[in-house]
């Protein structure tokens, strides 16, 4: 067993390991990181190296987040990111049993997402004053977000060369570096185009020419500024619901289910690798829901 001399170095190659070896993204590695700090943090306190940091103590952790008010959804991130370190401590022989490979994850209820109307995403994009530089790149984000259903990251990474705006779809590159193809509608397709010309307006800075959306230095927009774009335009048109760029994403599955898409398609267009993540978009319409039962449900015919 390797003993570990200095843990930040052992964090380095962690980060590494995870992006390199197991393709995860920058923010997922980031939050393992801060996941690791909190138990190490704790291990600090009771006196308990890395080494020495088994199952029991792991538990002991869960109870202290939970007694500090850590909600169950966001202890179950937190198990992920200790998982993940451990496992890696196993491969690289700095312990002999991962302590984290029977660690449950807290208990949690399935949490249905706010989802927008199109009247409301209508309303939204409306606040757009598409004269200006602002307002006519917030539209084709928001416009381009919902017709692809798109994760904000994925929103603000998407590259002009994976535009195929003749053949009407987009490449889209995401989590774990993972590639899928989504088509977008016409209306998307308008508000990009009008985006186009006005996107060298404020300048372009050279490492994000390839970059569709920019801000006002001309460089990549960020996901918080996304966020905040959003919010003061919901703001504007006095819509109280708990929206998020993430909001557009749920309100596209949403829209295609009620419309009568398949799950499967959904799931591919979404890039969900297991189809139990989409399938909570079908508990949100219970409209849909019963309708289907009284059209194929045996008793109802």
């Amino acid at each position: 067993m390797e003993k570990i001399d200095n843990i930040d170095d052992v964090l380095i190659r962690f980060n590494a390991f995870m992006i390199f070896e197991k393709g995860l993204s920058k923010n997922t590695v980031e939050g393992y990181d801060d996941d690791v700090a909190k138990l190490l943090r704790y291990a600090a306190a009771t006196g308990k190296s890395v080494e020495s940091i088994g199952l029991d103590d792991l538990h002991d952790f869960l109870a202290a987040l939970h007694d500090v008010g850590i909600s169950p959804r966001s202890q179950a991130r937190i198990v992920s990111g200790i998982r993940a370190f451990f496992h890696y401590l196993k491969v690289e022989g700095y312990i002999d049993n991962n302590p984290a490979r029977l660690l449950e994850l807290p208990k949690i209820g399935r949490r249905l997402p706010d989802v927008l109307t199109t009247d409301e995403i209508d309303a939204i994009e409306a606040q757009c004053d598409t004269s200006t530089y602002d307002g006519c790149r917030n539209r084709a984000m928001i416009e381009t977000a919902y017709s692809c259903g798109l994760r904000v990251s994925e929103l603000v990474s998407l590259k002009i060369s994976n535009l195929y705006i003749e053949e009407e779809y987009i490449i889209v590159e995401g989590k774990g570096q993972k590639q899928r193809m989504v088509p977008i509608s016409a209306s998307a397709i308008d508000a990009i185009k009008a985006w186009m010309e006005r996107r060298g307006d404020k300048g372009i800075k050279n490492d994000d020419r390839d970059t569709l959306f920019l801000n006002r230095m001309g460089g990549k927009m960020s996901r918080v500024m996304v966020f905040y774009v959003i919010k003061d335009l919901c703001a504007r048109c006095n819509i109280m619901k708990n929206i998020s760029p993430h909001t557009l994403r749920h309100s596209f599955a949403t829209h295609l289910l009620e419309g009568g898409a398949n799950l499967r398609a959904i799931q591919q267009m979404l890039g969900h690798e297991s189809i139990t993540t989409t399938e909570i978009y079908v508990h949100i319409d219970r409209s849909f829901l019963r309708e289907e039962i009284l059209k194929y449900h045996p008793r109802n015919r």
